[in-house]
């Protein structure tokens, strides 16, 4: 009877513990957004370092995510969490004490290291103190509050700002994190995953690369498209990144193994989830500073306001998951992409200077309807298109490509609105972010045309075989519930 109550109060434990983990994780994705223009009249700063106070969180959260797991397995769970939790609360008192825009990027990016190694242990270690019994429900949790997260970002965020200070947005991170701590160490098990050597060298490979790429198009903007560093940058990350499809193609045993994109379904989920979170990113990026720099609402205004497509997941994605099993994943995320583009290009064209919140809810509203079909059913085709002992890596695939689409969107649509115009007035603001907006329109509807490739739904395993497409894993969100 005590082992009994002992196994329930550890369950419980554990939910708590990883859902306050993965919540923070997931809030600091968004909830800079309509904290920026605050953040640029107090430090200060252009439209590039604003980028960087977003993209240095995403940047290093992509390309360490599936490090951080593997770090995790081989050094112990419980571990690398505390480890993970320490650096992350760190960073966000560092940000929220940054006397400079250059130290607030700084700590932003040690952030993106401290959820890297902390978000993705969050399903293993309540997977091991969950019963197998009841692992759907505690998913199903789990996954709601990460979901509450990304929908309240844009308004926590605009709250803090507007009535405390943005420096808030970080501090709010320090006492869960202050808290977690004892908790995670006393009532956590420690576990430990196969033992298979760490991919120091393609970590490496992909970091410099995606780096490189992420660091040109944020800078060339300013500096201009042909100076020396900008090209060396460019083509520098380029080149890391085929080494790093190379080293996945011949390396024994690398994070991302290449042959997994010759199978046309992986394929085609990634592709589109990338797309997609550049797309979307990047808009939600240009769109809060649009809302309050130019249409004059205060960032709690302007996050109510986003809701409708921000919070719209919460309603709409039970009924994506329904959808999703008795029709199978490919429609229904087609559909939703296709729904998302058609929001982002309503914004494009309704955008102006004087544009009432009447014309742009239309938008908010079939975003969120198409957000929302994207997300569960993605989830679900991203884990059963390999074999089941190959959905760690596919989790963590998936989920550091949205974030490496977020990062790339907003690099490249930032770049776009500067091209085009500016901060000087309304009207220039208007120039720069509708041409953005079409860019992310047209990306999110590639995504859509990537999705068709992915095959339809096949039939269900007879006994005792294994089937790619037969008891899915839970899949590791971060920002996309």
């Amino acid at each position: 009877m005590s082992q009994q109550t002992e196994g329930r109060g550890g369950t419980v434990w554990a939910l708590v513990i990883t859902s306050v983990a993965g919540f923070m994780a997931a809030l600091d994705n968004l909830v800079v957004t309509t904290a920026l223009p605050s953040i640029r009249e107090d430090l200060g700063g252009g439209l590039d370092d604003l980028e960087w106070t977003v993209s240095a969180y995403t940047l290093t959260f992509a390309v360490l995510l599936m490090f951080g797991a593997a770090l995790g397995d081989r050094f112990g769970r419980r571990r690398l969490f505390l480890v993970g939790i320490t650096v992350f609360t760190g960073a966000s008192a560092a940000a929220a004490m940054a006397p400079g825009i250059d130290s607030l990027i700084a700590a932003r990016a040690v952030q993106g290291v401290g959820a890297a190694i902390m978000m993705p242990l969050t399903l293993t270690l309540l997977t091991a103190a969950v019963p197998a019994a009841k692992r759907g429900m505690a998913y199903g949790i789990w996954g709601a509050v990460n979901g509450l997260a990304v929908a309240s970002g844009p308004l926590i965020g605009g709250s803090l700002t507007e009535h405390i200070s943005w420096q808030w947005i970080f501090w709010l991170n320090v006492p869960l994190g202050l808290a977690l701590l004892p908790l995670a160490r006393l009532r956590l098990s420690e576990s430990y995953g196969t033992g298979a050597p760490l991919d120091v060298r393609g970590t490496l490979l992909a970091s410099g690369g995606l780096f490189g790429i992420v660091y040109g198009l944020v800078r060339a903007p300013v500096v201009g498209w042909t100076d020396g560093l900008i090209l060396l940058s460019l083509f520098a990350g380029a080149a890391l990144l085929v080494g790093f499809v190379l080293h996945g193609i011949h390396a024994k045993n690398p994070m991302l193994p290449m042959r997994l994109f010759r199978n046309r379904a992986f394929a085609g989920i990634n592709a589109a989830s990338l797309l997609m979170f550049l797309g979307m990113f990047g808009s939600i990026f240009l769109l809060s500073q649009y809302m309050q720099g130019v249409l004059g609402y205060s960032p709690t205004e302007a996050g109510l306001r986003m809701l409708p497509w921000t919070g719209m997941p919460m309603i709409v994605a039970p009924v994506a998951g329904y959808l999703s099993d008795r029709i199978g994943g490919r429609p229904v995320v087609a559909v939703g992409l296709f729904l998302q583009a058609v929001g982002l290009g309503w914004f494009a064209s309704v955008i102006a200077a004087d544009t009432s919140y009447a014309a742009q809810l239309p938008a908010f509203v079939i975003s969120g309807i198409g957000m929302s079909l994207f997300f569960a059913p993605a989830s679900s085709l991203a884990m059963s298109s390999v074999r089941v002992k190959e959905q760690g890596i596919a989790s963590g695939t998936n989920n550091a490509l949205r974030e490496v689409g977020g990062a790339l969107g907003i690099a490249v649509m930032a770049s776009i609105f500067s091209a085009q115009g500016g901060y000087e007035t309304p009207q220039t603001f208007v120039d720069g972010i509708q041409p953005a907006l079409w860019v992310g329109a047209s990306a999110v509807a590639v995504a859509g045309i990537a999705a068709l490739f992915i095959p339809g739904r096949r039939r269900t395993a007879g006994p005792g075989e294994e089937s790619a497409g037969t008891a899915p894993a839970p899949v590791l969100e971060t920002a996309s519930h």
